[in-house]
C-alpha cells in the first residue's frame, strides 16, 4: 500500500445533516447547551467525590472516573462540531480527524469496560456486603480503573492506525458531523475486510462481553435482593444499583444500535441522530440520573446550593452596605 496515497487527502469535509440548513442554528444552540450541562454536571460530581468524605468509597471513585471520562469524551468532538456548524468551510485536517477519531474510540471503549467494573462493584456491595471494604480496596479499584483506560486506549490505537494508513484517493467528504470511523471507512478505495474484522472483534470485546458481564452481575444482584426479607431493605438495596442500571441501559442501547446493526451503503440521518445521542445525551444525563436516584448526592447538591446561595446573599449585603457607606462619606 503506497504511502504516497496520503498526499491525496490532507483534509476532510464534514457534511452531516447539511441537508437541513434551517436546523443549523438550532443544532448549534442545542449542542452548546448540552455541552455546558455536561461540563457543569460531571465537574460537580468529581468535585463532591473528592471534597466530601462521605463519597470516598469505591462506587464514587468509579463514578468520578466516569464523569471525568464523559467530560474528556464530549470535549474531543463537541467543540469541533460547534465550529463546523457555524463555519462556511466545514473542514478538518487529516491529523485532526485522526486524533478526534482515536480519542473518541478510546474513551468510548473505556466507558464500556468501566461500566462493567462498576457493575462488579455493585455486585460485591449487594451480594457480599460484609467483605465489601476488604474486596474493593484502593489497590483493586485503582487497578480496575487503570486497566479500563489502558484497554480502551489500545483498541483505539489499533483501529485508528489501521484506518489512517489506508488510501482515500481524494475522496474526502464525510457524511457525518464528526470523524466517526464507520463514516470514514466508506471513503477508503481499497479492501477493508481486515478493518471490518478488527472492528467486529472490538465490538464483541468492548460491547458484548462487558454487557454480558453486567447482565450476569445483575442476575446475582436481583437474586440477592429478592432474598431480603423486608420491603424497606429490598428498596434500599435496589436504590444503590438503579442509577448505574439506568446509565447502562441508556449507554448500551445507543451504542449497540450504532455499532452492531447492519449498515447501509449511505449514512442515514437516523445514524447521525443516534450518534449524537450516543455521544452527547448519555454524558449529559449521567450526573442527572445519579443525582436524582441517590439520596447522598441529592443531599450534597442541596448542601452546596445552600452554601453558595448563603455566600451570594452575604456578598450582596456587603456590596449594598459598602455602597451606602460610600454615598454617606
Amino acid at each position: 500500500m503506497a504511502i504516497g496515497n496520503h498526499s491525496a487527502v490532507t483534509e476532510f469535509f464534514l457534511v452531516g445533516l447539511s441537508q437541513y440548513p434551517e436546523l443549523q442554528l438550532s443544532l448549534f444552540i442545542l449542542c452548546l447547551v448540552m455541552y455546558l450541562i455536561i461540563l457543569l454536571g460531571n465537574s460537580f460530581l468529581i468535585i463532591i467525590s473528592i471534597l466530601d468524605s462521605r463519597f470516598h468509597t469505591p462506587m464514587y471513585f468509579f463514578l468520578g472516573n466516569l464523569s471525568f471520562l464523559d467530560i474528556c469524551y464530549t470535549s474531543s468532538f463537541i467543540p469541533s462540531v460547534l465550529l463546523t456548524i457555524r463555519a462556511e468551510r466545514k473542514s478538518i485536517s487529516f491529523i485532526g480527524c485522526a486524533l478526534q477519531m482515536g480519542i473518541s474510540l478510546s474513551l468510548g471503549s473505556t466507558e464500556c469496560v468501566l461500566l462493567a467494573m462498576m457493575a462488579y462493584d455493585r455486585y460485591v456491595a449487594i451480594c457480599n456486603p460484609l467483605r465489601y471494604t476488604i474486596i474493593m480496596n484502593r489497590i483493586l479499584c485503582g487497578l480496575m480503573a487503570t486497566w479500563s483506560w489502558i484497554m480502551g486506549s489500545l483498541i483505539a490505537l489499533v483501529q485508528t492506525t489501521m484506518t489512517t494508513v489506508l488510501p482515500f484517493c481524494g475522496n474526502n467528504v464525510i457524511d457525518h458531523l464528526t470523524c466517526e470511523i464507520l463514516a470514514l471507512l466508506k471513503l477508503v478505495c481499497s479492501d477493508i475486510t481486515i478493518n471490518v474484522l478488527v472492528m467486529t472483534v472490538g465490538s464483541i470485546v468492548f460491547l458484548m462481553i462487558p454487557l454480558l458481564f453486567i447482565v450476569i452481575s445483575y442476575v446475582f444482584i436481583l437474586s440477592s435482593i429478592l432474598r431480603i426479607n423486608s420491603a424497606e431493605g429490598r428498596k434500599k438495596a435496589f436504590s444503590t444499583c438503579s442509577a448505574h442500571l439506568t446509565v447502562v441501559i441508556l449507554f448500551y442501547g445507543s451504542a449497540l444500535f450504532m455499532y452492531m446493526k447492519p449498515k447501509s451503503k449511505d449514512t442515514k440521518t437516523s445514524d447521525e441522530i443516534i450518534g449524537m445521542s450516543y455521544g452527547v445525551v448519555s454524558p449529559m444525563l449521567n450526573p442527572i440520573i445519579y443525582s436524582l436516584r441517590n439520596k447522598e448526592v441529592k443531599g450534597a447538591v442541596k448542601k452546596v446550593l445552600r452554601k453558595h446561595l448563603h455566600s451570594a446573599f452575604i456578598a450582596i449585603l456587603i456590596v449594598q452596605a459598602t455602597g451606602i457607606l460610600s454615598r454617606k462619606l
